[in-house]
């Protein structure tokens, strides 16, 4: 039965004195699929905006450009979705011939398309290679989607997550040494080492809803949150989601926004404002969401 879950996405800046505001680009909306669709959008601008522009990335993200009123000494963008989700089955679809055990061939055509979410982002890690490579079975054949299977679960069961409000991602080398760090680290972490295996994986942005697990258990993302993870591609599968953090593969607690080859390709919100550095006095980000009662 598919699920219906409303979200409330709040972003504010605050300026000590009233500051010329540029343009903004927002990533926000979700990605409509198969499983995925939106039903209701809204976007709310405070103090307003004098052009609001939806384009699509080179990755196919849905992008508002907004160039608020200016000038302002606060600065509040508020979007609203209302999407239906059925679900992913991730462990259940079908692998090509050939596939199912590692290491296996992309087709020609397929390793065109591709190409940069099968080139690591990060230069060459022989502590990363080494980790990654402990994940292929030395008494029998590795069956492909299950190393992908007990890598997300090594990341969840062995490493503390430990959100942080700072932009940027560690490094994957650091990630392993510090075994700790956010979702976006560990779905680097976990994009940088298949693709060192010969995946194709890509990162995800977006939302998590998991109201069963407490507010004080550090090891899982704080519910109704911004969140990443990550898809790897899996011929005759498709795109498979693994989300390291929680350790979800499939289902429907992650509503995807955004894809990129790498984290700092997929920021929510991103501009511009002219003014003195003491001006700026911080940001603050609410995400609320909520899944609807079934119908009577």
């Amino acid at each position: 039965m598919p699920i219906i879950f409303d979200i409330t996405h709040t972003t504010e800046y605050r300026y000590a004195r009233p500051v010329q505001l540029g343009e903004h680009r927002l990533m926000f909306r979700p990605r409509d699929s198969h499983d995925l669709r939106v039903l209701a959008t809204d976007l709310k601008v405070e103090p307003g905006a004098t052009d609001i522009r939806m384009i699509q990335d080179a990755y196919s993200n849905s992008i508002a450009l907004v160039k608020p009123e200016t000038p302002a000494e606060q600065l509040r963008f508020t979007c609203l979705f209302t999407v239906e989700h059925t679900g992913e089955r991730a462990l259940d679809l079908p692998l090509s011939p050939g596939a199912e055990t590692y290491p296996f061939e992309y087709s020609a055509e397929d390793r065109l398309v591709l190409h940069h979410f099968l080139t690591p982002f990060y230069d060459a890690d022989d502590k990363l290679m080494a980790w990654a490579r402990e994940f292929i079975r030395t008494d029998g054949p590795t069956e492909s989607r299950q190393l992908l299977v007990d890598m997300t679960k090594q990341i969840r069961d062995t490493m503390k997550y430990q959100p942080r409000d700072e932009e940027g991602v560690q490094a994957p080398g650091e990630t392993l040494s510090l075994q700790c760090g956010s979702c976006r680290d560990f779905a680097t972490l976990m994009i940088e080492a298949v693709r060192r295996l010969g995946y194709a994986a890509r990162f995800v942005s977006g939302y998590v809803y998991t109201p069963e697990v407490p507010a004080t258990n550090d090891q899982q993302a704080v519910s109704g949150a911004t969140h990443a993870w990550l898809q790897v591609y899996l011929p005759g599968a498709g795109w498979i989601t693994f989300d390291p953090t929680n350790n979800l593969i499939g289902g429907t607690d992650l509503i995807r926004v955004a894809y990129a080859r790498h984290a700092s390709f997929a920021s929510p919100v991103s501009g511009t404002w002219v003014g003195a550095a003491t001006d700026y006095l911080g940001m603050s980000v609410v995400v609320k969401v909520t899944k609807r009662a079934p119908a009577a």
